[in-house]
């Protein structure tokens, strides 16, 4: 019989959490916030834990949390649907410009990214658009008649920036790669989420779920890990909201894709297929799945589905390769696998400790942002990836890798 690729951690007063995480550092943080999530009477089986796995808001980033009859708001978390999007085009390495720096600039220019900017004597949100322009209101326009469904009774989601905020990018770990796989052939990838929307009902459900708590007199171990029981008014209104944010998540990776490959028409005179294989994939939501014989609810924080055969990404950061891969349908894990490298130092951690002059080294031979405002992002910032990957070998495959030679940042 094979060895298990998984070390077991015995909860006292909970269920079992099965840790994919041999070679790569823990904290003991997120041990403990694993611990706690675990203890919670809904968990169905098992707990598991990616070798992405750090600590989060609310629950473990790197975590799938099974449970039956209820649904916890803060392990999702208010980035729902956040995921990964890549393409591969016709392209060839040498088909692209000599110098990448204007690729990057158009990127930037075709995609809202970052918080804010001042132009001329006034100030404009980069990150949204001005008037949206025609693919955004026709992806808008698929999506508002089930937000207008929910705002009948959630008003405040009105005055999100909705439409404004579809195919743009964000802040923080969000990013569109031009990448090269080990053919050399061209690949684009981006990483966002629901952006304000996504935030808002996220932020608005948990606060919810809290005050449930205090209502019902439950007491718990961390407030982050209220919930909703199923059959609830609350737990159907927070599943319909999710799995809308979860769409519009999706659709807005689509219409970035878009934009980036009409960029890449504008500035490469070479005629290109832009789509000869295509992922889109979640690593923020939850999903009614079936798994050992029962029908559960599935939160994945910060992990990917990996069914048999389904298709997925796992980013490394801005100066580590990435991978296209497919699942192996591992059933201890539920389908599952990392969404990424993992963070092993907080973002104030990484702006004290790595020097500019580690980053500009560690980000050598991509075109990207070389200042002390990505810091925080930075390689040092994430777990070695092909560590992170040696431990989820039974968990996917390997399908191409890719390394990156532009990368535009929020």
């Amino acid at each position: 019989m094979a060895e298990r690729a998984y070390d077991v951690e015995l909860v006292e007063g909970g269920v079992p959490v099965k840790m994919w995480t041999r070679g790569v550092p823990v904290e003991d943080g997120a041990r403990e916030q694993l611990a706690q999530a675990a203890r919670m009477p809904f968990i169905f089986k098992h707990m598991a834990a990616m070798p992405d796995v750090h600590v989060g808001l609310g629950a473990t980033v790197g975590s799938v949390i099974p449970t039956k009859g209820a649904v916890i708001p803060a392990a999702v978390g208010v980035d729902i649907g956040c995921g990964m999007m890549a393409a591969r085009t016709s392209l060839k390495g040498g088909d692209l410009p000599d110098t990448l720096e204007e690729l990057r600039a158009a990127i930037e220019r075709a995609v809202p990214h970052g918080r804010s900017a001042r132009i001329g004597r006034g100030k404009r949100d980069v990150g949204s658009w001005g008037d949206p322009p025609p693919e955004v209101t026709a992806a808008w326009a698929t999506l508002v008649d089930r937000f207008d469904r929910i705002t009948e009774k959630y008003p405040r989601f009105k005055s999100t920036n909705n439409l404004v905020h579809m195919g743009t990018l964000g802040t923080g770990n969000h990013f569109i790669e031009v990448c090269l796989d080990e053919e050399q052939r061209v690949w684009i990838m981006l990483h966002s989420g629901s952006r304000g929307v996504g935030n808002a009902i996220g932020t608005y459900f948990i606060e919810l779920a809290r005050q449930d708590m205090r209502r019902w007199f439950i007491n718990l171990p961390d407030e982050d890990l209220a919930y909703f029981p199923e059959g609830t008014i609350h737990f159907n209104d927070y599943v319909w909201a999710v799995h809308w944010a979860q769409d519009f998540a999706a659709l807005n990776r689509q219409v970035m894709m878009g934009a980036v490959i009409r960029t890449l028409r504008e500035v490469i005179a070479k005629p290109f297929e832009a789509e000869v294989e295509v992922v889109n994939c979640h690593h923020n939501y939850v999903s009614r799945e079936h798994h050992f014989g029962e029908d559960i609810l599935v939160t994945r924080k910060g992990a990917v589905r990996a069914a048999k055969g389904t298709m997925g990404i796992i980013p490394g950061s801005m100066g580590a390769r990435s991978f296209i891969v497919r699942g192996l349908g591992n059933a201890e894990a539920f389908e599952s696998c990392s969404h990424g490298a993992g963070r092993v130092m907080s973002r104030t951690k990484a702006k004290k400790l790595v020097s500019l002059e580690e980053h500009i080294a560690d980000t050598a031979g991509v075109e990207c942002r070389k200042d002390e405002g990505v810091l925080d992002e930075t390689p040092k910032a994430y777990k070695p990836i092909d560590a992170v990957m040696a431990a989820q070998a039974d968990l996917v495959e390997i399908v191409h890798r890719l390394n990156q030679v532009v990368c535009v940042k929020g």
